[in-house]
């Protein structure tokens, strides 16, 4: 992990969250109707270009047409990243047709342990259309910033046993590529499913 991230204390962490979500509704123009919070026309979360499971890369701009959910996360996550990945896996089963056209993306803020085939596995609990980036410790951090996404290495009891505080919300684009919403965690299934809806109804 770059040492840059472990620099962040839990106290940035937890002050920028809040400021993002404050500067988030205060927003002039933002559209209402969103239970997350609005943050239409926001300048940053405009894009990512990091490695999929195989090595590919990837862009966001690939994926025009799909309502898109970002999350950045990691899988050794004792319970906000597998509760998210879980919750979204019932709301788009929930949107029944209309769920395949909301595309999860995990983005892992641990590529030292996230291999490829570590994250391949763990996306094949959730559904199999799933995708997981992953990029060099300087290219997660690079993400991290550009979406504002906060994360901090907490030591474990042996070297390979740390945990991350991060960030936990879903960012959420429309079929034109453009951030929309931030759902913070724990809003629960519905929160998500009506926005995702109102995403899908725009075409």
């Amino acid at each position: 992990m770059n040492p840059q991230a472990t620099a962040w204390s839990r106290r940035h962490w937890l002050a920028a969250t809040a400021a993002l979500a404050l500067a988030a509704c205060d927003r002039p123009g933002a559209t209402a109707g969103f239970k997350g919070v609005d943050i239409t026309g926001a300048e940053y979360a405009s894009g990512l270009s990091l490695q999929d499971v195989d090595g590919q890369p990837r862009t966001l701009a690939q994926y025009k047409g799909k309502v898109v959910v970002v999350f950045f996360g990691y899988t050794q996550c004792p319970d906000v990243c597998p509760t998210t990945m879980g919750e979204l896996a019932a709301v788009k089963q929930q949107l029944g047709e209309q769920g395949k056209d909301v595309l999860p993306i995990f983005v892992t803020l641990d590529p030292e342990r996230d291999t490829g085939p570590v994250l391949k596995a763990y996306m094949a609990n959730f559904g199999p259309d799933f995708i997981a980036l992953r990029g060099t410790p300087e290219q997660t951090l690079a993400a991290a910033k550009s979406f504002k996404v906060f994360f901090a290495k907490v030591p474990g009891k042996t070297e390979s046993s740390y945990t991350l505080d991060h960030t936990a919300g879903s960012y959420l684009f429309d079929r034109q590529g453009r951030v929309r919403v931030f759902t913070r965690y724990g809003g629960g299934p519905d929160v998500l499913a009506q926005d995702l809806k109102q995403l899908l109804a725009e075409g």
